[in-house]
């Protein structure tokens, strides 16, 4: 019979375990294998998809709001810390917190609006976030540049495009980190849990006092903060900013397409989905150039996952891996029967002849 200790490791935390270390070991060792600074750059974007989606899982996987208004929080992280650097003569990286604050801050009467409606109508409200920030910082061309775009100073001035690469490689592996430690820790507490009954059935949590309005609102504050942080690290990274980019409605759909695809109820769904739609991405850009082509063979390798695995790569891998488990259960159970039955006609049979 297995010890306690043996029936705790399962066959799907043991492989969880060891994708989790095979992951940060190939994360940490990315930058010194990289063959050239483009595949550097590649995965710093991979990262930067990884941040914003967990930080979109904060809201769309804990109460099951659908989202696609965060490329304008992000819009306005990277704006933000720009605008702070450029106009207020911060340094980078206290602008970066600052920006990152500063969204948040604005999140709450953003969130106070928004968050009184639910299913498609937050949905549009959302998409609306997004098409008026564009406008805004598309009209205001003497503070925000407009379509001219808005030029942020590199943070570290006299550093090779390549080591430029690898420190924001490693900064944004950090953040990815401190997030995906944020929402397990949210996962695993009681304010985690009053979201997740959000989740199954608002009316019902709310009617057994849990106060599903404010945990709404602090949940999707804690989202935008961590959303404004990956948009101005990418405005300092990258250094380059145009309105039209960074308030576009496809950041917010990536940020939900990344999240479903891995499974928005994993702590670390967002992250393979961020894996899979941003190498992809960056693999059909280089095959079909800037044509919308790109986007259409995305679109194609969404849909197909979705279709054989709609509840997202993770999960699909668990339920793979339970049936297993419940296969080797079986297979125990009955060595174990069959033992007991020989057990038990030897000994009858040790019996007669002793008798006899």
């Amino acid at each position: 019979m297995p010890s306690v200790s043996e029936r705790l490791v399962t066959p799907g935390r043991a492989a969880g375990g060891v994708a989790l270390v095979a992951f940060a070991a190939v994360a940490l060792a990315y930058p010194s294998i990289a063959p050239n600074p483009y595949l550097l750059s590649v995965g710093i974007v991979v990262l930067n998809y990884a941040v914003l989606s967990t930080s979109w899982n904060f809201v769309g996987g804990f109460t099951g709001y659908i989202s696609l208004g965060h490329g304008a929080l992000a819009g306005l992280g990277a704006y933000g810390t720009g605008l702070l650097v450029t106009k207020g003569g911060l340094p980078s990286f206290g602008a970066l917190v600052v920006a990152a604050l500063l969204v948040a801050a604005l999140a709450v009467p953003i969130g106070y609006a928004a968050l009184r409606v639910r299913g498609a109508s937050f949905v549009i409200v959302s998409i609306a976030l997004v098409l008026v920030t564009l406008l805004v910082f598309q009209s205001w061309a003497s503070f925000t540049g407009g379509s001219r775009g808005l030029n942020v100073p590199r943070p570290f001035p006299g550093m090779l495009r390549p080591e430029h690469h690898r420190v924001f490689f490693y900064l944004f592996l950090a953040l990815l980190a401190v997030a995906l430690l944020v929402w397990w820790l949210i996962d695993r507490s009681r304010f985690g849990l009053g979201l997740k009954a959000i989740r199954e059935d608002e009316d019902k949590a709310e009617a057994l006092g849990t106060p599903t309005f404010a945990y709404k609102l602090v949940v999707f504050v804690v989202s935008a903060f961590f959303t404004g942080l990956a948009g101005g690290l990418y405005a300092l990274w990258f250094g380059d900013l145009d309105p039209i980019f960074q308030f576009s409605i496809l950041t917010g759909s990536y940020m939900v397409l990344m999240a479903l695809l891995g499974g928005v109820r994993n702590l670390f769904g967002p992250l393979v989905g961020a894996l899979v739609v941003g190498v992809a991405l960056e693999y059909f850009k280089v095959e079909f150039g800037n044509t919308p082509l790109h986007l259409v063979a995305t679109g194609v390798l969404l849909a197909l996952v979705v279709l054989f695995m709609p509840d997202g790569v993770l999960p699909a891998l668990g339920s793979l891996l339970r049936r297993l488990d419940r296969t080797t259960d079986s297979s125990i159970r009955e060595v174990t029967a069959a033992e007991l039955a020989a057990q038990r006609i030897g000994g009858e049979q040790h019996a007669q002849s002793r008798n006899g």
